[in-house]
């Protein structure tokens, strides 16, 4: 398993640039590192080198990799059509080819994903360094397991006890003609084999979110109060997700201004603005990124005992975070994120009992 670190911040070229000089770092202490990018110009400009679909080294412990959409969804679309004809007796996908599939708005983002995962299961890496948009967009991408966990979760049963469902699954009349088409006899324990097996790999998606040891972020800002601004804003949203976000990469332009209580209690590292190629006074002034993750503020923590759970909400305020509980489970909204929160056992199915909004968390009781 690897430590996946990402960075978060609106200067994109710096934040590049605090990506590659990480990758260089940890490739130094001997970790084998994978910085992977988009589509886009910069990782190859500022590493003064072309990059392709596939790894390639481009230092001592360093491979690259650019992320190309087109290319992650013709390799994925084979084994779509694996999966389908496991399940199809006549499958419909065979007529389609990887090769003419287009991308669309938001798969992106998932083939990104996807594709981290996979170098991340091979082994073949320590570090995966991930240069990705740095917005919201990666805090969604970064997300996506707890998400699609909450569709998949609540839909399964709202199906399973709808009648269409008990039709499906239980009707002597129905099962000989859905036999007729699918590969495996549709009953109740076959129809929910696809779900737990998509609920366990989300699980462990969830998992290595949970853990800083597995998966961080870290911000990247300037002085510029817009970008400190978007930092902080990007900093709560991550909270919402999961993220652990580790510490705060100030980028000194000039002469540096404090920013410690801006993100207080995360650790502001300030380094400088290098030149293209000049990355040494880079690497030298970078902070120990597993230890400041290890030692970042959990985004959440369950106090059983106690019948609490703890929200850290950094970068909102008491009037920017909402709490509903319409559903079976309680649901948090702040900024543009909202989160279905997935209790233990124990607090499974109680009523929230009180709340309030104190030194950026958010304190639940039930």
């Amino acid at each position: 398993m690897s430590l996946i670190l990402t960075f978060l911040g609106k200067d994109g070229i710096a934040r590049s640039k605090v990506a590659i000089a990480a990758a260089k770092l940890l490739a130094s202490q001997g970790k084998r590192v994978l910085l992977a990018g988009l589509a886009e110009p910069v990782l190859p400009i500022l590493l003064e080198q072309t990059l392709s679909a596939d790894p390639q080294v481009i230092a001592p412990n360093l491979h690259a990799v650019q992320l190309l959409a087109s290319v992650l969804l013709e390799r994925n679309w084979e084994e779509v059509k694996k999966l389908e004809a496991q399940y199809l007796r006549t499958p419909i996908f065979k007529e389609v080819y990887g090769q003419e599939l287009v991308a669309l708005p938001g798969m992106d983002s998932a083939l990104a994903l996807n594709a981290i995962r996979e170098y991340d299961a091979s082994g073949k890496y320590d570090a995966i360094i991930y240069d990705g948009t740095g917005d919201s967009l990666t805090v969604r991408l970064l997300g996506l397991p707890e998400s699609l966990s909450w569709y998949v979760r609540r839909f399964r049963q709202l199906f399973a006890n709808s009648d269409l469902g008990k039709t499906l699954t239980e009707s002597p009349l129905i099962q000989p003609l859905i036999t007729s088409f699918f590969n495996v006899n549709w009953t109740s324990d076959n129809f929910a084999q696809p779900t737990n097996q998509a609920n366990d790999f989300l699980d462990k998606g969830k998992a290595a979110l949970a853990d800083p040891n597995r998966v961080a972020a870290f911000l990247v800002t300037t002085n510029d109060p817009i970008e400190v601004a978007v930092a902080r804003y990007l900093w709560g949203s991550s909270q919402q997700v999961g993220l652990t976000v580790g510490g705060v990469v100030q980028i000194a332009h000039q002469e540096a201004t404090n920013l410690a209580n801006e993100f207080s209690p995360l650790a502001v590292s300030v380094v400088p603005n290098v030149a293209q190629g000049d990355w040494q006074p880079l690497i030298d002034a970078l902070p120990n990124f597993v230890e400041q993750a290890r030692q970042a503020p959990k985004p959440i923590e369950i106090d059983v005992h106690n019948r609490q759970v703890r929200l850290f909400l950094p970068g909102f305020d008491k009037k920017q975070v909402k709490l509903t509980q319409v559903g079976p489970e309680v649901t948090i909204e702040a900024g543009d994120q909202r989160r279905n929160l997935f209790l233990p056992p124990a607090l499974t199915g109680r009523t929230v009992t009180g709340a309030k909004f104190q030194t950026n968390y958010l304190i639940i009781s039930f």
